[in-house]
């Protein structure tokens, strides 16, 4: 694993690690909290029961007084031994006695009441519920973990878009050396060429060289305009395919059978770039050529709906597993002992990317064989 790699995990673990600590501590905390607010209502009881036992001239401690006087944040209704009612800190300052019933129903419905005996057979019955501040800090490790979640899925994300930002950049900044290292040596092909015609050397010959230089010269312009915008113009893709194949058969094992259905003498017009569209069906193609070992059958199917040109070519190779039918387009993936995997990945590019479309393994069975499909929008 890369150093990069494993920041990038240890940064998304911590990031777990102190969600859940951080859940784990609110948590407790309101627990404490709970039980401490039991405890100064239990206090709050005894001192109510303080003041009613003692006589008119009695004296009561101050410390009574401040107890019941500093209770501003728990609600309490409390019931007294001659059936009347007494409430502190509802939301009513002034509640009715209805309105008092109500609540004191409410709050046995969440926790049991507490009975304190006044005298031999009379007692207060102190119905009571936690604080604004103990159902804040209750619901708040709830917001606290979805927080938690949402900042980890953000780091996921950030992690996903780092990690196709990076190979982005690999792939743009291999072709383009690509196209670099291509210039040099087709110069210099193109310059022989230039000298056999002079000597008249083989005109045939010659002029097979030349297509097949001509097509370096377009696949090194092809990989020197990776990750430059291209242009695109609307086209009538019928030829352009056609041309593709007749290429590709010109130049493949007669062992290979290509079945092409295409509809005749129709216009489908989209916007592409010319060159690209080539280099996605030549790569597509080769890429089944090589997965039937350069013996089976390359079917080529072109179609139209409302909105889009569809492509389809199927082979008859080994297939291709369903947990790979996304794997294989991204940069360095293969299952060739030779190769970049970098093919598929930039097909993947210039359809999805450059031509807002669609390219995908429509189906694929281990044994039998590979169909991709490519949709084109016609806009």
């Amino acid at each position: 694993m890369k150093t990069r790699d494993l920041i990038k995990n240890s940064i998304f673990i911590l990031a777990i690690l102190a969600s859940i600590f951080s859940w784990i501590y609110t948590n407790n905390l309101v627990e404490q909290l709970k039980e401490q607010e039991q405890k100064n209502i239990s206090l709050w009881a005894e001192a109510v029961r303080e003041i009613e036992d003692v006589d008119f001239d009695g004296e009561i401690s101050l410390i009574v007084y401040r107890i019941i006087q500093e209770n501003t944040t728990i609600p309490v209704v409390m019931l007294s031994a001659n059936n009347t009612l007494k409430a502190q800190n509802l939301e009513i300052s002034e509640p009715s006695e209805e309105y008092m019933q109500k609540e004191m129903t409410r709050m046995e419905e969440n926790r049991p009441p507490l009975i304190v005996e006044v005298s031999p057979g009379n007692h207060n019955i102190i119905y009571y519920e936690d604080s604004s501040l103990l159902k804040n800090l209750e619901t708040f490790p709830i917001y606290q973990l979805i927080v938690g979640l949402i900042f980890i899925t953000v780091a996921i994300i950030a992690m996903h878009l780092s990690n196709k930002t990076d190979q982005s950049m690999m792939m743009v900044g291999m072709s383009k050396e690509t196209a670099h290292q291509l210039g040099t040596p087709i110069s210099s092909l193109l310059a022989w060429i230039e000298i056999l015609k002079t000597q008249n050397y083989q005109p045939e010959l010659i002029e097979e060289v030349e297509k097949d230089v001509n097509r370096l010269v377009k696949i090194t312009d092809r990989f020197s305009r990776i990750g430059n915008k291209p242009e695109l113009k609307v086209e009538n893709v019928y030829p352009i395919l056609e041309n593709s194949i007749n290429y590709l058969k010109s130049r493949t094992s007669k062992n290979i059978e290509y079945i092409i259905e295409m509809p005749e003498n129709k216009e489908i017009m989209i916007p592409i770039n010319v060159s690209l569209f080539e280099w996605v069906i030549e790569n597509i193609c080769k890429n089944a050529i090589d997965a039937m070992q350069g013996k089976g059958t390359l079917t080529i199917k072109l179609f139209e709906t409302k909105k889009h040109a569809k492509i389809e070519i199927s082979d008859t190779g080994k297939g291709i597993t369903k947990r790979n039918f996304n794997r294989i387009f991204k940069p360095g993936f293969t299952t060739k002992k030779h190769g970049w995997g970098l093919g598929l990945s930039l097909a993947h590019r210039i359809v999805n990317i450059y031509h807002k479309g669609k390219i995908y393994v429509r189906n694929s069975e281990i044994g039998k064989g590979t169909t991709f499909r490519i949709n084109f929008p016609k806009k």
